[in-house]
């Protein structure tokens, strides 16, 4: 449990980490992050609760990690609020993973959608825009309904980890966010793919179906496939392609 007599150092300025003074993009996020680095999930999901209360919240695809830290999240703040993107092109077993996690979990699901229905994309762009173009399917469907609802925060949860892939190295615990202009907070960087998947089986949170039928990353229906890649979890993602990211983790 962090006290409010525990400070650290950040821009110049002693920053306590219970109480914390605002961020910018220009703060100095380097003490943060080695002060939370050794810490657990829940000493960051504390200081970020207390830190931003209603605005922040969490973003989430509902995959492995993101499980993880909404099984915190609803223990540490009931009723907190989740978001997530609907991209119509979600698989059943996603919808049917959403369902369960409303019954278990005592939070607010704030679902959010892009401003084309699939038939009207399909006329405008043509009836398959992820094989022409996916980069614009996915900031059609992602980015843009994504950047609407961070206007609305000043902080947001997201369930990255360094040993996702490779473009996810050296990812940071907690940094400014300069596609979005907000704080970005990642609780579960350091964390390996056995920690996430020992936690959701010692503790019997749920996740998608998918995961047991060879899915290591869980997208759209068209842009996703079962992958034997265990190092890089985002191979089954955009198979065949350069495109490692959707577009939403891009630019920061």
């Amino acid at each position: 449990m962090i006290t409010s007599q525990e400070t650290i150092q950040l821009a110049n300025d002693q920053l306590n980490v219970s109480t914390a003074s605002p961020f910018a993009a220009q703060s100095n996020y380097s003490p943060i992050n080695q002060y939370f680095e050794p810490r657990s999930v829940d000493e960051v999901l504390q200081w970020s609760l207390s830190t931003f209360g209603d605005k922040v919240a969490q973003v989430t695809s509902f995959g492995p990690t993101g499980m993880v830290i909404l099984d915190h999240l609803a223990r540490l703040s009931p009723g907190i609020r989740i978001i997530t993107l609907d991209t119509q092109f979600l698989f059943d077993e996603t919808y049917a993973l959403w369902d369960e996690v409303q019954r278990r979990y005592p939070i607010e699901l704030d679902i959010r959608r892009p401003a084309l229905p699939p038939a009207v994309q399909a006329q405008t762009y043509g009836p398959r825009l992820w094989q022409v173009s996916p980069n614009w399917c996915c900031h059609l469907r992602k980015v843009i309904p994504l950047g609407e609802v961070l206007g609305e925060l000043d902080a947001w949860l997201t369930g990255l980890r360094r040993d996702q892939s490779p473009t996810r190295a050296n990812l940071g615990l907690v940094g400014w966010d300069s596609k979005y202009d907000l704080v970005k907070i990642n609780p579960l960087a350091t964390w390996t793919r056995s920690q996430v998947w020992s936690y959701i089986l010692e503790h019997r949170v749920p996740y998608n179906d998918l995961h047991d039928q060879g899915y290591a990353s869980i997208g759209c229906t068209h842009c996703t496939k079962p992958t034997a890649n265990i190092v890089d979890e985002r191979s089954g993602r955009w198979l065949g392609r350069q495109k490692t990211e959707c577009g939403i983790h891009l630019g920061n």
